[in-house]
């Protein structure tokens, strides 16, 4: 058993590396940010797939199982199987589980709810999630209860979400990612891409 673990530890930090490392390269020449990139999309896909393997033989792969940085990236490649709506609604209640036990960081159970539910056209809770706006401003996704947020987000380890906000925008305008050239096609697109996929 120990060397079976030792092969998913090895498999998921490698699977991890590879999103990192695939997303590093888009991004440098920009073509990431252009719709959903194929590559980007494969890579995804993929890691899913063999992730949701993983689940089905071991069940979640808890820090205490694969340790801290095999769990975290378990939870990584779950975050960017967006392509996956059923894998992601079925891992929430994984992480909701294995967070009662004290195995996953609440951080990663609530922005994956908060994506889950910004694809469903939800609000989002804790106001992880976020996206250009029509002035061109990076802005989180609507949240829900807006002045309880920031007591949700200290629930977690989070600071206020104005100051995310900032941090955020200042990151942002360093560069490479620009706001879209024609925010109305890119909102047409992303409910296209919504609805085939099966999130809407």
């Amino acid at each position: 058993m120990d060397a079976d673990l030792d092969h998913i530890r090895e498999k998921l930090i490698a699977m991890a590396e590879e999103d990192q490392a695939v997303r590093a390269e888009l991004a440098a020449d920009g073509s990431l940010f252009h719709r959903y990139h194929p590559r980007m999309e494969e890579v995804h896909r993929r890691n899913a797939a063999a992730l949701l393997e993983i689940v089905e033989r071991h069940g979640w792969p808890v820090r205490s199982l694969v340790g801290e940085q095999a769990g975290r990236a378990a939870w990584i490649i779950l975050q960017h199987a967006i392509g996956d709506p059923s894998l992601q609604r079925r891992g929430l209640g994984w992480l909701q589980e294995a967070s009662a036990r004290g195995e996953v960081a609440p951080i990663e159970v609530a922005m994956l709810e908060d994506r889950i539910r910004c694809y469903e056209g939800r609000p989002q809770r804790y106001g992880t999630q976020f996206d250009w706006d029509a002035s061109g401003q990076l802005s989180p996704y609507p949240v829900e209860d807006p002045e309880g947020v920031d007591r949700r987000r200290a629930s977690i380890g989070l600071g206020p979400l104005d100051e995310a906000v900032r941090s955020m925008r200042e990151q942002m305008a360093q560069g490479p990612e620009m706001p879209p050239k024609d925010w109305a096609e890119r909102q047409r697109q992303n409910e296209l891409w919504l609805q085939k996929v099966g999130w809407r």
